[in-house]
């Protein structure tokens, strides 16, 4: 805060052809020094780490680095949680000029050896033993790869190949260089350029191998600049950050906008806590994808369902008069003065504690990408007056070109481009976007990038619109969009959206292309099924017991039908089946940015697919399943389809 109360909000800078990355990093550790940078919770207390530590850390990590061999332009990959020591890694990448190529800690050791082998990169910066184990049973193939570096000392103790090298030693070496030769971090920093490639980012891959965008420094900090135009940022402002580095999103908020308006990261101790340090942090603004959010309303459904009846009745009073409210804002009506005195007092009685126990209490800013949320979701969040915006971009465009405005929001788009982005659509209905942003191509693929890249438009693959006020539609990827029996074209995600509203439904894959009717493969969440059917005196042993227990079918079948009373008849599911399991990234049906993989899908459950479409009651399963670490396992199960009633 200022001395006369007002927020705080660092200046723009200036983005001038020669600033990088790096450069507005040393700027903005001359400007903050001991303001505290980040923070990191450890042993159920936050460690504060300040921009003056920050900074000596990454100096060090990266005089390391040019030690150990990197060469400006060289490639460096990174993998592990969201912690400091990741974000120390990548900031002293991009000082010593080389280019950051971030991998999914979740990735499985084919997706880890794939991505390293094709960007060329000389070293893994790993967390620990998990990344080290991936790291060396890759080594072999990927004749590029010079060092693994890990931080983590919790497992190393044996580990004594040449190849391995402390986070700590390579600090330790940059300190010896800094000593010899104290201008060198100066020096490098000053020889990058705008137009140099920063990250190399590797797309989520729905229906090929993933392909790696070039992403410069500029690209980078204009985007970061043009969001923050839209919905500024400030300096006592907090963020957490738990999506994957490896997620365009993330980098979009620690990086080119955390640098440029010098609030503070917050690290959750694990992935699992992370919604219980949200809650402690309770931040200005966050990013997440639409599952993340759709979460966040089932453990709202369920606290519902498990609250006494008094509870249950102020809870569906305050969520009426939230949503009547909404419906204005979304309108542009001004609200009775009877409807707002009801929502001041719903929000006093109501809504505060639901976003205080969101963890978003201080919430200014939602955003959600990656996918489509649903407009129930939606709805619900501003209900309980939570701005949720929804964001439309993607990698090659690092990261977002349209977002919604607090003032101009609409229950069915995705808002206005940021500033200095224009968008058209194509004859065809394709979207095409421009701006400062877009990227440099894709590496080692330049077929790919002159499809993608043509007279200066991106062509994203996906498929909308733009209604009379501006407002960009974006109806699903070309093509994903499915021809229904009346010849509609509809978009899947639509109803797999509506689908997952229900709390008993985590995912949904909507089948109908050319098809005589709609059909839909469901997972339920395990979870809350699970503890509704102990409610019910259901007994079951698994997931796949519990999915094809006959009153958790009746449940999941009166959802479908809720759903199908607001879908045209052509697009309504007509028969369905819960499956054995989850969508799982692990078994390629999903993308690491849990998008589904429909192609990929439609191969592998083609038994249920055309079950779905046939006469039988039963479809008989005998396949396999993929753990983390490469394991596998059969399943032999039957599951049950159900018709649902029209």
């Amino acid at each position: 805060m200022s001395r006369d109360g007002k927020r705080q909000r660092t200046a723009e800078i200036a983005i001038t052809p020669d600033l990088t990355i790096p450069k507005v990093f040393a700027q903005a550790v001359a400007r903050y020094g001991d303001k505290v940078a980040m923070r990191e919770k450890e042993f159920g207390v936050w460690r504060p780490i300040t921009w003056t530590e920050y900074f000596e850390r990454v100096k060090a990590i990266a005089l390391g680095l040019v030690s150990l061999g990197l060469e400006r332009g060289d490639k460096v990959a990174l993998i592990g949680d969201n912690r400091p020591e990741g974000l120390w890694a990548e900031m002293a990448t991009l000082c010593a000029g080389g280019v950051t190529v971030w991998i999914y800690q979740e990735a499985l050791i084919d997706e880890v050896q794939y991505i390293v082998d094709h960007s060329d990169a000389k070293f893994i910066i790993g967390e620990g033993q998990e990344e080290v184990d991936k790291a060396l049973a890759i080594q072999d193939r990927c004749p590029k790869l010079q060092r693994v570096i890990w931080d983590d000392p919790k497992g190393m103790r044996h580990y004594d190949e040449p190849i391995l090298i402390s986070l700590n030693e390579v600090m330790e070496v940059g300190r010896k260089l800094d000593q010899k030769d104290p201008h060198c971090f100066d020096e490098l920093v000053r020889a990058g350029e705008g137009e140099d490639i920063a990250l190399l980012f590797y797309t989520s891959g729905t229906t090929s191998a993933p392909k790696g965008a070039l992403l410069t420094h500029t690209n980078m900090l204009r985007m970061g600049q043009n969001l923050m135009r839209v919905d500024p940022a400030y300096e006592d402002d907090n963020f957490v950050s738990f999506l994957p580095f490896a997620w365009i999103g993330e980098q979009m908020m620690s990086i080119s906008c955390g640098i440029q308006a010098g609030f503070t990261l917050n690290f959750p101790e694990e992935p699992e806590s992370s919604m219980e340090d949200l809650r402690e942090v309770a931040p200005q603004s966050m990013f997440s994808s639409a599952r993340l959010y759709e979460q966040m309303v089932r453990n709202v459904q369920v606290k519902y369902a498990d609250s006494t009846a008094l509870k249950r009745k102020l809870y569906e009073w305050g969520t009426n008069v939230g949503y009547a409210l909404a419906d204005c804002k979304f309108e542009k009506r001004k609200p009775s003065p009877w409807l707002q005195a009801q929502g001041w007092a719903a929000n006093a009685l109501v809504h505060r504690a639901l976003r205080d126990h969101l963890g978003l209490a201080r919430m200014r800013n939602a955003y959600t990408g990656g996918s489509m949320i649903g407009p129930d979701h939606f709805r619900f969040f501003h209900a309980i007056g939570v701005n949720i915006k929804q964001i439309y971009g993607q990698t090659e465009i690092a990261g977002i070109s349209v977002v919604h405005r607090s003032d101009d929001i609409k229950l069915d788009t995705v808002g206005k481009p940021i500033p200095e982005t224009e968008v058209k659509i194509a004859e065809d209905g394709e979207i095409l976007s421009r701006s400062p942003a877009v990227f440099k191509g894709y590496y080692k693929n330049p077929e790919a990038t002159t499809k993608t890249l043509k007279d200066g438009w991106l062509h994203s693959g996906d498929n909308g619109f733009i209604d009379d006020d501006g407002h960009l539609v974006f109806f699903d990827r070309t093509q994903d969009v499915m021809l229904l029996s009346d010849g509609r074209k509809f978009s899947p995600m639509f109803a797999e959206s509506r689908l997952k509203f229900s709390p008993y439904i985590k995912d949904a894959w909507v089948i109908g292309h050319q098809k005589p009717f709609v059909t839909a493969v469901i997972c339920i969440d395990y979870g809350v099924t699970g503890r509704w059917a102990e409610s019910k005196g259901i007994a079951y042993t698994s997931y796949p017991e519990l999915s094809q227990q006959p009153r958790v079918l009746e449940l999941v079948q009166k959802a479908v039908e809720q759903v199908n009373k607001g879908l045209p008849e052509s697009a309504r599911v007509n028969r369905f089946v819960n499956l054995f399991k989850e969508f799982d990234a692990d078994d390629d049906e999903l993308t690491r940015t849990k998008k589904l993989r429909r192609g990929f899908l439609e191969q592998r459950y083609k038994d249920i697919v055309d079950a779905l479409y046939g006469t039988a009651s039963v479809v008989h399963i005998d396949t396999a399943i993929t753990y983390e670490d490469g394991r596998t396992a059969r399943i032999k199960t039957d599951l049950k389809i159900v018709n649902s009633q029209q």
